[in-house]
């Protein structure tokens, strides 16, 4: 895992070229401490970078940006490809030869043998820029899933692009701000993609590449591949058997590593089942986990009975109120894109990277395939409220009720207003009134971006999930679990959204996945025997922090509350505003004052 960089700019001397991608790759020295490397082209006036964690193959071999085939193809590469022992095989027959153990050697071979298709298949989660020099085109690629991170700017100047958007910011002409950013965190409590803090850097979709011709500045975009919910699997044995053996076998492709591995261990469902999952592919698997004096938070006692079954170490770590005081000032510094959430990721990466783990596998997921939110028990209501008048569900902004009010996103037609409805901040009059903005205005910016396909032919659950999975999942919890550990040099992986188990799980079919008298009955009837009950048979309590207390006490918060959401933190505590509303309002402040 690591952090890559790159600029193409025909109008730049190739020094100022080369001197900005070095200090793009110093902005991302925390997701790469390990090693650095630059690849310089003066016939393309181009210049790659990289920023390494190293994972698979530790030695020189592995180093990057990688060159292949006497120079014909060059890559700066962020991930892990979890195939390819099986993908080196075939190559080997087909006469490739390899100098390095590494996965990065195995997609320039790919893509020496097979072109672009080699992309589709990739199993892993992976974002890199490769260059072939034979065609004078660059590759920019993102895996299926969306769980690495790839941001680029085409311009007239040329194409840039980085892991994160921090890294743009020595780049002169890229630093107009997207004029509308603010609507979209205060109403979503995250950026949805494409919007950005910059208007010109956007992120690469999820499973396409882009091919960039260095000559003609020629763009070409496309899908390799995609996900689609095709209802095939309706008997639940056969559900079972296959949700046991598809998740082993990713759990088993998520443990390859040369470094130290270990699992989140929260608690809950997921990640326990991961964990145990790891511990029979790896015994002696050491899990890290977060518990608190609050027994409301806490998750102690079912932490302690999942490592029963296990044999390695158990690092827990109490987190107290003082040390998220420390602390608070370092976790905004460490947000790419500003978000209200991500804040407990930084803490358990953080005591990950103090106990010698440089990766660990998460639950993040389950909940999203598997029907683990209220959300899906609220999907049906809030679909037959969208049904009803725009105009009567925009009166709804004029009630004292907090939920009451976001029954006006509902006139929102398809999945944005749904997911607003039901995960949405400040509504349009509220985030109106902060920006001294236009409410007419906001309405139009909401109804236009971001733009959704429409679901309406997925079952009512299964359209909860898609929209959990591409809006909550997708810009919230896997840019800010990448953004927060790799603060820490920390890789998390997500075997829940391996290639293989992501298609079985969208083919089961709504009925056999979704019912039951517990959260999740099927993950739950697939590792029963393993899970103690009490893990499975209880509330869900979610992967949270006393927030609201703790921020209410916070000084960093107090100091920074400025002029302008002063009013909020009063709300705030006065028990008026959620802590992720004034979360938001102080990251937007400090963000226009920085």
């Amino acid at each position: 895992m690591c952090r890559i960089a790159g600029l193409i700019n025909r109008s730049m001397p190739l020094d100022a070229i080369h001197a900005t991608v070095v200090e793009m790759c110093n902005i991302l020295r925390h997701g790469g401490p390990d090693d650095e490397g630059i690849y310089t082209s003066a016939n393309h006036h181009l210049v790659l970078g990289h920023r390494r964690l190293s994972l698979i193959d530790l030695s020189m071999a592995g180093h990057q940006p990688m060159v292949y085939h006497n120079g014909a193809y060059v890559i700066s590469y962020n991930g892990e490809l979890y195939n390819y022992l099986e993908l080196k095989e075939i190559l080997k027959k087909k006469g490739c030869c390899f100098s390095s153990a590494s996965d990065t050697e195995v997609i320039l071979a790919a893509f020496a043998t097979w072109g672009v298709e080699a992309f589709e298949k990739f199993n892993g989660m992976f974002a890199f820029a490769l260059l072939d020099n034979n065609t004078g085109n660059i590759y920019l690629v993102r895996d299926g899933a969306g769980i690495k991170p790839l941001y680029f700017a085409h311009t007239v100047e040329g194409l840039a692009f980085a892991s994160e958007v921090r890294a743009f910011k020595n780049i002169p002409y890229l630093q107009t701000e997207h004029p509308n950013w603010q609507v979209y965190l205060m109403a979503y409590g995250h950026l949805p993609e494409p919007i950005t803090t910059l208007k010109e850097v956007q992120p690469l979709k999820k499973g396409y590449w882009i091919q960039y011709n260095i000559e003609s500045g020629a763009v070409k975009q496309q899908a390799f591949t995609h996900y689609s919910y095709i209802e095939l699997i309706n008997n639940r044995k056969e559900a079972i058997d296959l949700v046991q053996a598809t998740l082993k076998k990713s759990v088993k492709r998520h443990l390859l590593s040369d470094a130290p591995i270990g699992v989140f261990l929260s608690g809950g469902l997921d990640s326990s089942i991961i964990a145990l999952l790891a511990e029979q592919q790896q015994p002696g698997i050491n899990t890290i986990s977060l518990f608190f004096d609050d027994d409301h938070y806490s998750e102690k006692k079912y932490q302690d009975l999942v490592q029963r079954g296990l044999q390695g170490n158990q690092y827990q770590q109490l987190l107290t109120e003082e040390i998220f005081h420390a602390h608070f000032e370092d976790i905004i510094k460490a947000m790419d894109l500003p978000s209200c959430d991500g804040i407990n990721t930084w803490f358990i990466s953080r005591y990950a990277k103090e106990h010698g783990l440089k990766a660990v596998l998460s639950g993040v997921g389950g909940d999203e395939l598997y029907g683990g939110y209220p959300s899906f028990k609220r999907i049906h209501p809030a679909l037959l409220l969208q049904k009803m008048s725009p105009s009567i569900l925009r009166y709804a902004s004029h009630s004292s009720s907090r939920k009451l009010r976001r029954l006006c996103y509902l006139s929102i037609p398809g999945a944005a207003g749904i997911y607003l409805f039901l995960r949405g901040q400040f509504i349009p009059n509220e985030i109106a009134k902060y920006l001294d903005a236009s409410e007419t205005e906001v309405w139009n910016l909401l109804e236009k971006h971001p733009q959704l396909p429409d679901i309406n032919n997925l079952t009512a659950k299964n359209q909860v999930s898609w929209i959990e999975s591409n809006l909550f999942m997708q810009n919230q919890l896997l840019r800010d679990a990448d953004t927060m550990s790799m603060a820490h040099g920390v890789e998390i992986r997500v075997p829940f959204l391996d290639k293989e188990f992501l298609k079985l799980s969208l083919q089961i079919c709504s009925t056999v996945k979704y019912s039951g008298t517990v959260n999740k009955q099927l993950l739950v009837d697939s590792f029963k025997q393993s899970i103690p009950e009490q893990v499975w048979n209880r509330p869900k309590m979610g992967f949270s922090f006393p927030f609201k207390d703790w921020l209410i006490n916070d000084q960093y918060a107090r100091r920074h509350a400025g002029i302008k959401n002063a009013d909020y933190h009063k709300q705030f505590v006065n028990g008026k505003l959620h802590w992720a509303q004034f979360l938001t309002v102080l990251l937007m402040e400090n963000h226009e004052a920085a």
